[in-house]
């Protein structure tokens, strides 16, 4: 089956980073494994839910079927498909009676993260998610220093309103430094944010 990308360039699947970490996993080290920030975040949130920690899922990527063929009355075989632009966030979830909602993203510039990363539909997500008084943030990773970060969605929206203002379209790294919550990479969870979380937010 053929998978493309809404302007028809064909998919064709990352399996260098799964490979690195099976291989790493065989070997008993889990440095320089080489994953995906999504890997990570899917790794920790594994380990949440192993634990009783918090419930928190990747939301599949919608897929709009173009071709389907019908080789047995009983069966059908998807010969063509295209990943959808995804209208919300990748992950959201519950954690100590709290909805959790947020978005990742990776970058490979060193001094900046690029706001159009960031779509407006997912913008209006989050805007909703906090008039809804759900928790709400960004999980960024700047690859090159393998450092990551936690935004909070009030602070994203602040700099995506001064882009759309004429400002500058993208956010300095100092500025993710001052605003955002950095988290270091760990064993056992990966990229731990919900200890982020427990500092910012108060639960009953």
């Amino acid at each position: 089956m053929n998978f493309n990308y809404p302007n028809g360039k064909p998919y064709i699947p990352k399996d260098t980073a799964h490979e690195i970490n099976m291989k790493n996993k065989k070997n008993g080290t889990y440095s320089n494994r080489g994953m995906t920030l999504e890997e990570d975040l899917n790794e920790t949130n594994e380990y949440y839910r192993g634990r009783k920690i918090a419930i928190i899922h990747k939301k599949p990527t919608p897929v709009q079927i173009v071709q389907v063929d019908y080789p047995k009355r009983s069966a059908a075989v998807i010969k063509e498909a295209y990943f959808k632009q995804a209208s919300t966030t990748d992950y959201n979830g519950v954690y100590k009676g709290k909805y959790i909602d947020f978005e990742a993203k990776e970058t490979q510039n060193t001094t900046s993260f690029p706001l159009k990363n960031f779509h407006q539909h997912q913008i209006y997500h989050m805007e909703e998610v906090l008039n809804h008084g759900g928790i709400c943030f960004v999980i960024l990773r700047f690859t090159r220093y393998e450092q990551v970060y936690l935004l909070e969605a009030e602070h994203l929206l602040v700099f995506w309103e001064r882009m759309v203002n004429g400002g500058r379209k993208s956010i300095t790294k100092e500025e993710i430094e001052q605003k955002g919550h950095y988290i270091p990479l760990g064993f056992q969870p990966r990229i731990d944010y919900i200890r982020i979380i427990d500092t910012l937010f108060y639960f009953s």
